[in-house]
């Protein structure tokens, strides 16, 4: 059984959200390892380097989330055909506690053909995180990009999405009934569950084998949501603690992975954001419908198995800097001697450029923490300004500084997942345009507001500050500190 099922039964009550988006994880992941098989041992390592980190590491290895959350927490992936579908997407979701958060345009962030845009839908309040920050990072098709598509590829494309049924009415009215009262009786929390989690299962209805290859020929991305009769989960992934052994386990035990962990690179300093990996896509058997009308039986490779670190939030000013040294990171990978693998540069440009401690992260505005008071007595004004510098505040105890987690996605880190387990790069015409999208736009195709993650990991700090500024009784000054007079951006 998946962890994190244990506290959850089905009883004669009222099931709230939380539980039902709990019960919904594991009951996925059951489906899902029962398709893809790899995914079980994927788990069972996940497990084990877990274990073996605490044990190694004490209570410092559930600073960015108890033991407990960090076992049980998944992320799915889904992939949908049009607005309609992912408008649907958001009412099932939201049945389940689990709101749009976030926007990303794979089509730029990949050399190869991922014609998609995303968003993920998760829980956005600190208390349901807790509870259960189950996410699903969902990918609509964008058919109307000229760069992909042509348009009568298009036009075919949308009435074959159009023709398919994705949620039953009834999951989907379950679902606007969980959200209108706060949950469901056991009976109809177990059928919304039931419905839910077969919308996700692969479909065994043949493929029709010339327009699969059609599709294919342009993005297999695009074949894997057009050319195909219904949605699937097109991974689940766990969250481990330390990535690295988790790369190294698994590739011992003779299961092929990427070539190189996605996100930031492992190093002596603070983790942050979100690195991430996978298990090569593995051959499933699929049944196709042939010119003739017969139906045969092939190979498919478009699911694997992902796995996250996840590390602390940054700021917009952190996520720039994030960005400029991604950038530095290419420039000097294409230029290094070869066999240079761009984890081992990316560690060098984040020891000249970030801070190596937590607490450099915070004063430097660089990373996103709540504040609580440790040692009032140890706060002494700052001479004639009534305000005491966060640095000093850190530094003498009077403040405590917790990091908050990262619970989001990177467009790049995405689509080298996706890039990585793609068979071909497909093709594209970038002398078109591309359709233009935003957060606002696809706001509304899902139908409601798109939440800035920015935003709300600022507004968890503010909070924490301003209570803290109350029981302190003095203001905090958390103007930035430059990096170079930290003097924790050295190399070790």
């Amino acid at each position: 059984m998946e962890p994190g099922s244990g506290g959850v039964k089905t009883g004669s009550g009222h099931v709230e959200q939380w539980e039902l988006r709990a019960r919904f994880a594991v009951s996925l992941a059951t489906l899902y390892g029962e398709e893809v098989p790899a995914y079980t041992t994927l788990v069972d390592v996940s497990r084990a380097v877990n274990e073996d980190f605490v044990a190694a590491h004490g209570a410092d290895a559930e600073r960015l989330g108890s033991i407990g959350r960090v076992t049980a927490e998944r992320h799915g992936a889904i992939r949908v055909g049009s607005p309609t579908e992912m408008a649907q997407v958001a009412r099932l979701f939201a049945g389940f506690g689990m709101h749009p958060v976030g926007f990303y345009d794979l089509r730029d962030a990949s050399s190869s053909s991922v014609p998609v845009v995303s968003t993920a839908f998760r829980p956005v309040a600190t208390d349901e995180l807790a509870r259960n920050p189950f996410r699903v990072f969902t990918s609509m098709l964008v058919t109307d990009d000229r760069r992909f598509f042509d348009a009568a590829t298009q036009e075919r494309l949308e009435a074959f999405v159009a023709a398919r049924e994705l949620f039953s009415p009834e999951a989907l009215a379950l679902a606007d009934r969980a959200v209108a009262e706060g949950g469901l009786p056991a009976a109809d929390a177990d059928r919304l569950l039931e419905l839910a989690t077969a919308s996700f299962a692969l479909s065994t209805e043949p493929i029709e084998r010339a327009w699969y290859d059609h599709l294919e020929a342009i993005s297999a991305v695009a074949a894997d949501i057009g050319g195909v009769p219904a949605t699937h989960i097109n991974h689940l992934t766990p969250r481990v603690l330390d990535i690295d052994d988790l790369y190294a386990r698994m590739t011992a035990r003779g299961i092929t992975m990427i070539a190189e962990i996605q996100g930031p690179p492992g190093w002596e300093g603070p983790d942050v954001l979100l690195r991430q990996t996978s298990f090569k896509a593995l051959a499933e058997p699929r049944t196709f419908r042939e010119a003739d009308g017969s139906v045969t039986t092939g190979e498919l490779r478009v699911r694997f198995g992902e796995v996250e670190q996840r590390g602390i939030a940054l700021t917009v000013a952190g996520r720039d800097l994030y960005d400029d040294l991604t950038i530095e990171v290419d420039r000097r990978l294409a230029d290094a001697p070869r066999g240079t693998t761009r984890v081992e540069v990316a560690a060098e440009v984040w020891r000249e450029n970030l801070p190596v401690t937590e607490t450099g992260l915070a004063v430097a505005g660089l990373g996103l923490f709540r504040f609580r008071v440790g040692d009032p007595a140890a706060v002494r004004p700052s001479t004639g300004s009534g305000s005491v510098p966060l640095a000093e505040l850190l530094d003498s105890g009077a403040l405590v500084a917790e990091p908050i987690v990262y619970e989001d996605f990177l467009p790049r880190s995405a689509a080298g997942i996706f890039q990585s387990n793609l068979t071909d790069e497909g093709s594209r015409d970038d002398e078109q345009l591309g359709t233009p999208y935003d957060l606002e736009r696809l706001s509304e195709v899902v139908g409601i507001a798109i939440a800035d993650p920015n935003d709300l990991y600022a507004a968890q700090q503010a909070a924490s500050l301003a209570e803290a500024e109350a029981a302190l009784g003095s203001r905090i000054d958390t103007t930035p500190v430059p990096l170079s007079q930290t003097q924790e951006n050295a190399p070790a």
